[in-house]
């Protein structure tokens, strides 16, 4: 017998990938026959075929979606309007039962596709704001999940819920010493984990490594720098390590760290509230994004559960005072971490998606 068929798509960003990834397991479990259509060369394609080898990966091809001017904004829609034909004979001999779309520039010509091809997708948004992708797709989908209550009034009435952020069942299951075996850390001081987004943050990297002996004489340090972004000076320093990026040991190395400092994505500080970690955000400005990690930030800020620099005010402060700033004031956000529990399982969030399909 035939198994039913889904397609999930999202890319560009880890963020975009991460909701996918928790879900997968689960839709293998219900017995689906589960695609992924991405990117030929985003970072969705490489964490799809690395880590899941039970699902097949279609790539098509896909233009960016510039809120500046640029060349390739004259070029690009036919990238989205080839794309969209890709998208839409793969889809013709799928037939898949329903479309989960996390959002980036690649879901656009999927969304579109799947209109032509009458197959209902439900689209999910994680930051304050709908990013452009899921602006346009939102007239063709079926219904709209926001991790964010504040979402809904950026959405159409009636076609859209707040079911809070998916976390990953493993993100709970991190263990202390495995985490501080991989660092190969003592744990003997505070450990600081540091996470700049898949593709590192060059301000926040500088600012560590600036201060880096003043910050080991108080501190043990696991780095997350980002694709590219190894500092080959700093390797072999006690009390620090460096990674580009993790995926599979992440959840041991939170468990090893004992404060965190991050970027404002969604789906990382939503991770980082439930295993609750103190965090100091640094989101990612204005003049280099469209403001989401801001309002994220800003919102987490507000409910007294992180705490909050800019990045161009980082660069004029201490890092070793920030770090001491959140160790005082870790009692009170753990404390608040705790009243905020709006979260949805991955076997939730799945049987939420598949009450949408045809």
């Amino acid at each position: 017998m035939k198994r039913p068929v889904i397609v999930l798509t999202g890319g560009g960003t880890a963020g975009h990938v991460s909701v996918n990834e928790a879900l997968i397991p689960v839709f293998n479990e219900k017995g689906y026959e589960i695609h992924y259509i991405g990117s030929h060369d985003g970072i969705e394609k490489e964490l799809i075929k690395d880590r899941h080898r039970d699902v097949t990966y279609h790539s098509i091809q896909s233009g960016k979606l510039r809120r500046y001017f640029s060349m390739k904004n004259f070029s690009d829609p036919f990238r989205v309007g080839v794309g969209t034909l890709q998208a839409y004979s793969i889809l013709r001999k799928l037939k898949p039962e329903i479309i989960f779309s996390k959002g980036g520039f690649v879901s656009v010509p999927v969304v579109l596709a799947a209109k032509l091809a009458n197959i209902p997708v439900v689209v999910h948004e994680s930051d304050v704001t709908p990013g452009l992708a899921n602006k346009l797709a939102l007239p063709f989908s079926k219904h709209i999940f926001t991790v964010f209550e504040e979402t809904l009034q950026y959405v159409p009435a009636g076609k859209a819920t707040c079911t809070g952020a998916v976390i990953r069942p493993e993100i709970f299951e991190g263990d202390r010493k495995e985490g501080l075996r991989i660092a190969g850390l003592t744990g003997e001081k505070p450990v600081f984990i540091i996470m700049g987004g898949s593709q590192g943050s060059v301000t926040l990297n500088e600012a560590v490594r600036k201060e880096i002996k003043s910050i080991l004489d108080k501190f043990e340090i696991i780095h997350l720098c980002g694709k590219g972004n190894i500092d080959e000076s700093l390797e072999h320093i006690k009390g620090y390590i460096q990674f580009e990026y993790v995926t599979e040991g992440l959840p041991h190395l939170l468990a090893a760290s004992d404060f965190a400092v991050s970027r404002a994505g969604s789906n990382a500080i939503f991770e980082l509230l439930s295993i609750l970690k103190p965090m100091l955000l640094i989101p990612l400005s204005a003049s280099q994004s469209r403001g989401d990690q801001l309002l994220n930030a800003s919102l987490f800020e507000s409910l007294g559960i992180a705490n909050v620099i800019q990045e161009e005010e980082l660069t004029e402060s201490s890092i070793v005072n920030l770090f001491e700033d959140l160790m005082k004031d870790k009692e009170n956000l753990v404390t608040n971490m705790r009243k905020i529990a709006n979260t949805k399982s991955p076997d939730e969030m799945a049987e939420l998606i598949l009450s949408y399909k045809n």
